[in-house]
């Protein structure tokens, strides 16, 4: 399309009120990129780089999580991968800088007094690049690793932060459903390898530096199996709707027993033979897990508790399905269980 002149474009908008104007520029503003934006704030504030320093010691927290929603909300639509025309072609190829521009701006705003606001927009990124290790949201073959985000200090920032704005049962409340969809077993870049997948290390051992009372382990684990509640619930009710989803529950369920498996061998330590080994009961017969990582931590239990034949044939069980497991075999080897 030809470019308008200067008098034709003057002529266009001499008509329009201030309202109409403002509705506009907004629309230009606001899904624009960096530099567009950058731009209408220089010519709405001359002198505009002091309100920009200012605006980057403090986020406006409340605007961020509505650009971090909506950035969520298109990604998750395809718009990144050209499954729509809410993206430019351009923004497309450029999802990493908008991504961590969020991030970092939802990072800051911990620090400021809109916690809450902050730390939501910060878990909705990490929510969404957690999933994209699973579903292509964008063109990359490795999501983690082109953002270079370590979801492991993105989520110690939040964990830290929330200790110190709304103490230890705030914390446990928020920290344990957060541990049950971030957890990977084996690191969140695709390949394992890289910058990336070096810096990494695992949740539960971020959350069992935390954990420094016995009363503080007791209070996780119950916030832990709501967590646990939920999703079951969760899985049950999309079940009841669609009956195409039901063959998905199986290994949905095996597949976080296998991410949350150090998580539960932490607790199994903690909390057996304690007065809150009732805990361990519910986690080890829970609904929400499943698979050969649950079958050997109740062959644990077992053994924990003195009983020897139970724990023998639940390590045989296990290594059918697991024949290779190192933990499993010595395990077996420990208390003379037959090996299959």
């Amino acid at each position: 399309m030809e470019r308008m002149k200067r008098h034709e474009f003057f002529a266009k908008v001499e008509s329009l009120d201030a309202n109409r104007l403002r509705h506009i520029l907004w629309k230009l503003y606001y899904p624009g990129g960096s530099q567009i934006r950058q731009r209408i704030e220089d010519a709405l504030e001359p002198g505009g780089s002091r309100r920009r320093k200012a605006a980057e010691e403090e986020p406006d927290a409340a605007f961020l999580l509505e650009e971090v929603e909506d950035f969520c909300r298109l990604a998750r639509g395809g718009a990144y991968v050209g499954g729509s025309r809410e993206v430019s072609p351009s923004e497309r190829r450029k999802w990493r800088h908008s991504f961590c521009r969020l991030l970092d701006d939802a990072v800051r705003s911990l620090a400021h007094a809109e916690f809450d606001e902050g730390a939501r927009a910060l878990e909705q990124l990490l929510d969404l690049i957690c999933e994209a290790t699973d579903i292509v949201y964008f063109r990359s073959e490795d999501p983690v690793q082109a953002a270079k985000v370590v979801v492991s200090d993105t989520a110690g920032m939040i964990w830290k932060a929330s200790l110190e704005h709304e103490g230890f049962p705030g914390f446990a409340r928020r920290a344990a459903p957060q541990l049950l969809r971030w957890e990977r077993a084996y690191g969140w870049t695709r390949y394992g390898d890289g910058s990336v997948a070096q810096k990494e290390t695992s949740l539960a051992s971020l959350l069992v530096g935390h954990l420094t009372l016995p009363d503080m382990w007791v209070t996780m684990a119950d916030s832990y199996l709501r967590a646990l509640d939920a999703a079951a619930q969760a899985s049950s009710a999309r079940g009841e709707r669609e009956d195409a989803h039901r063959h998905d529950t199986r290994y949905v369920r095996e597949q976080r027993a296998r991410n949350l498996a150090e998580w539960h061998e932490a607790l199994l330590e903690r909390l057996a033979g304690s007065d809150a080994e009732d805990r361990l009961e519910r986690l080890v017969r829970h609904p929400a897990l499943e698979g050969p990582e649950m079958t050997f931590l109740q062959a644990r239990l077992a053994q924990k508790r003195g009983d020897l034949p139970r724990a023998r044939s639940l390590a045989t069980r296990c290594l059918e399905s697991l024949p290779g497991h190192r933990g499993v075999l010595a395990f077996a080897e420990a208390i003379a269980a037959p090996i299959p």
